[in-house]
């Protein structure tokens, strides 16, 4: 990739580290929604994955990731908010998700996140040989197998997601 931004290299130095094979996708980051760019570079939905924010209304903010299957939806209020020992747990906006990690929706990958954040995976993930998550930025996807994602800490958890 020609001329990554800061976050860019270290997110792709993070998923070098895991010693996994991956694929860097270059994409307009107009189509970097998950949908949007499935449908337009031919990549199918069961096989893309969503990292996504999650913050309870806590002050300050109890804050993790966690990836799942874009046929899937986290289930953040039963599941994440038990794993997390929160009363209400919530999709973080766009400014949370910006400022405790630097990266913008549609770009928010499990590589090069802050240091403690928990992580979690739907375990669907691991009947996969290869699931294709954000890259840092809206302008890159990150083709990545399974095990990448538990080197970088993250754990998979059964039924963290619901099926659309």
């Amino acid at each position: 990739m020609d001329d990554p931004t800061p976050l860019e290299r270290r997110v792709l130095d993070a998923v070098t580290a895991t010693g996994e094979p991956y694929d860097v996708i270059e994409i307009d980051p107009e189509l970097a929604e998950t949908a949007t760019f499935c449908a337009h570079y031919g990549y199918p939905l069961e096989t893309s994955g969503n990292c996504i924010l999650v913050a309870s209304k806590d002050d300050p903010p109890v804050l993790a990731a966690g990836v799942a299957l874009a046929t899937t939806k986290l289930d953040v209020n039963k599941r994440l908010r038990k794993l997390l020992g929160v009363r209400k747990l919530s999709f973080a906006p766009p400014e949370l998700t910006r400022e405790h990690t630097g990266m913008e929706i549609g770009g928010v990958t499990p590589f090069a996140l802050p240091a403690g954040l928990p992580l979690y995976l739907d375990a669907r993930i691991t009947g996969l040989e290869r699931v294709v998550v954000g890259g840092g930025g809206r302008r890159l996807k990150l083709s990545v197998t399974p095990v990448a994602l538990t080197a970088v800490g993250g754990e998979y958890v059964e039924d963290l997601a619901l099926p659309l």
